[in-house]
């Protein structure tokens, strides 16, 4: 096996259950890191890309966790040669008393699973 990674890809999105973060988009970054079966075939990394951002561009969701399940669970089905994905999810504008760098969840997913 070999691994592909997308790392800190940035969109704009309305994520967030506050009503200012459901009409204005904020700043969102990924990386999707991919462990591919050997094969003949190679990952188009545009389509992973696409992945990630069609799931941004869905409209408002809610929580950071949804991002990272969505995309973790389009690029294994994306491609029957990823058997893994990670997907790690950050927001550096989050509402909290006090200074902070950003927020960021991670998911793993296997195709076996």
């Amino acid at each position: 096996m070999h691994e592909v990674t997308l790392h800190a890809m940035r969109f704009h999105a309305l994520v967030g259950i506050l009503p200012h973060e459901r009409s204005i988009a904020q700043p969102i970054e990924v990386d999707l890191r991919v462990r591919v079966a050997d094969g003949d075939v190679v990952v188009d990394y545009r389509a992973l890309y696409d992945v990630v951002s069609g799931v941004i561009g869905s409209g408002p969701i809610d929580f950071l966790e949804q991002i990272a399940d969505r995309v973790a669970d389009g690029a294994i089905a994306h491609n029957s040669r990823i058997r893994w994905a990670h997907v790690a999810v950050r927001k550096p504008h989050v509402a909290l008393p006090g200074p902070l760098a950003y927020t960021e969840v991670a998911v793993e997913r296997s195709a076996d699973a």
